[in-house]
């Protein structure tokens, strides 16, 4: 078995050291995130640094990592600037236009169009949605920071509006992330599918774990 401490990763090659630990950490959510700009331009962006926070109020969290330099965060402009922002699961078949959402567009061209992705704007809100995806989230920036330990941003937003097709919801309220095709992603680079998995009941230390089906 291998074994790395802290002084070897640090010694790593960069792109080596960053692979290895993407990997490490586990799978990711896989989300595509669009905002517009105050002009109405649109932007997509996909991100693997999504979690939940809370759920009374409803929260999610998002890194944003440092600017290399001479770099632009379309995705971060935009939300700072206009308060809104929409997050959206997409299925593996979708994973390379997905995928080429990560390039560095300049500013001006719209991601939607230049990865083949439709938008769905909803009257109510005033960032895009994405045509097709089958779990669609409105989210309002409820705080911003800069975490100094290494200039990543940390964006919370607050859950603005829900859209989920009918078939997926459960009637405890949970979401069948795997009927909806939703795609994680291993690494920076790596997507892959949600298996139907296992699930059991509340945990209690007086019962033995329980499935349900």
């Amino acid at each position: 078995m291998y074994h790395w401490q802290k002084d070897d990763l640090a010694g790593m090659e960069k792109r080596y050291r960053a692979n290895l630990i993407n990997t490490v950490a586990g799978f990711k959510p896989a989300l595509l995130v669009g905002t517009a700009d105050k002009n109405g331009l649109s932007n997509l962006a996909i991100f693997s640094t999504i979690f939940h926070i809370g759920a009374a109020p409803p929260l999610i969290g998002m890194l944003v990592r440092p600017n290399p330099e001479g770099t632009q965060r379309h995705t971060l402009d935009n939300i700072i600037a206009t308060g809104v922002y929409t997050l959206n699961h997409f299925p593996l078949n979708r994973a390379e236009k997905a995928h080429q959402t990560s390039a560095r567009y300049p500013r001006g061209q719209s991601e939607f169009s230049a990865a083949g992705f439709e938008i769905d704007w909803h009257d109510e809100f005033a960032a895009p949605f994405v045509a097709g995806s089958r779990i669609q989230l409105g989210m309002e920036l409820a705080e911003h920071q800069l975490l100094t330990v290494n200039n990543t941003h940390l964006v919370i937003g607050r859950v603005a509006s829900v859209h989920v097709a009918p078939e997926l919801v459960r009637e405890d309220g949970t979401v069948n992330l795997a009927v909806a095709e939703s795609t994680v992603v291993a690494g920076l680079d790596s997507y892959h599918s949600v298996n139907p998995g296992q699930r059991f009941a509340y945990a209690k230390p007086t019962l033995p774990p329980k499935r349900i089906d």
